[in-house]
């Protein structure tokens, strides 16, 4: 028997709560990984609270992130006692995920534990801080560069935005973090943001073309932010766009793309070709200090994952959270 986070829907409704589960419950996969970290982002408080349609099936464990080591595998490339990783490919919402003391998946979601990294450090970076360094790489990729200019960070108090700030200023960026929340400009400065920008200039309806500010943006918002954004890009700027925290429309036009030559790339952390992935996290491993982890992250208990899903969901919650599941 093992502890998990077990969601459940019937004619009682939809329900999350702390459970003992067997062993033989757990789904099938030919790696079975004792879990030591997971983490919770903003999709698992989706499926936790049920304000989302996350869950495909259930009964369904949450949690989109684990670290852990091997105990059971007939994958060629995993034995018993290596140290791994599970960032998406579905799970926590079609196959049983990170927020339990035991998983069983496919090895090839799998990659090993960079050696830079602690399993807890892993999850403090987990699929946020991968998202931000996936977003990082698709900005260098159309050739926005430090010289470029400013690089805009919206929802920069969240876990994607504060490891995308951290990136960039490690890597010599100006960087801009749009939030919310006043209170977190000390914390914004302290991972490396230039200046602070009051998220209302972009939530809100806006022009189909404004004066040209960034270079480029990380998007973690969507709706009219990333539309103000595109707006206000520079000619040739780039907006990295891989959230959707105010909505999933996109009420635009497209007067920059074709006015000012601006493109949108769209980033997909859930089913990234494993080359990719082990690029991210090997580009994590030089260009994220570490030291800053302990910043951006809180920890908390398998126990405690309910009622702190529903506070990140109210954008009451900053940078990460790593879960313990042992305790």
């Amino acid at each position: 028997m093992f502890k998990a986070i077990l969601i459940e829907k019937d004619d009682s409704g939809y329900r999350a709560a702390l459970k003992d589960v067997h062993e033989a419950q757990l789904p099938e996969g030919d790696v079975r990984v004792k879990v030591a970290w997971s983490t919770l982002n903003y999709k698992d408080g989706l499926a936790i609270t049920g304000k989302g349609p996350v869950v495909r099936s259930f009964p369904m464990v949450p949690g989109i992130d684990l670290a852990g080591t091997v105990e059971e595998s007939s994958h060629p490339d995993y034995k018993a006692g290596d140290a791994v990783v599970l960032n998406g490919w579905g799970v926590g919402e079609a196959h049983w995920g990170g927020l339990a003391q035991q998983a069983r998946l496919k090895g090839d979601w799998l990659i090993p534990l960079p050696a830079a990294f602690t399993p807890r450090q892993a999850m403090a970076i987990g699929t946020a801080g991968y998202t931000a360094m996936l977003c990082v790489l698709a900005l260098e990729r159309h050739g926005i560069t430090p010289a470029s200019g400013d690089v805009l960070v919206t929802g920069a108090a969240g876990g994607v935005g504060s490891v995308a700030v951290a990136l960039l200023a490690k890597l010599g960026y100006r960087v801009v973090a749009s939030t919310g929340r006043p209170a977190e400009a000390d914390y914004l400065t302290a991972l490396g943001a230039a200046e602070i920008v009051d998220r209302a200039q972009f939530s809100a309806p806006g022009k189909p073309l404004v004066k040209e500010r960034w270079a480029a943006a990380i998007d973690t918002v969507g709706s009219h932010t990333l539309a103000n954004v595109c707006a206000s890009l520079r000619y040739r700027g780039v907006v990295a766009a891989c959230g959707l925290a105010q909505g999933m429309d996109l009420p635009a036009t497209v007067a920059p793309f074709i006015l000012r030559g601006v493109t949108l790339a769209g980033v997909d952390s859930v089913y990234c070709p494993r080359a990719d992935r082990l690029l991210a996290w090997q580009r994590l491993a030089t260009d994220l200090d570490p030291a800053l982890l302990d910043t951006i992250t809180h920890e908390i208990g398998l126990g405690e994952a309910i009622t702190v899903a529903g506070a990140l969901l109210e954008g009451k919650v900053r940078g990460r959270v790593v879960v313990d599941v042992n305790r």
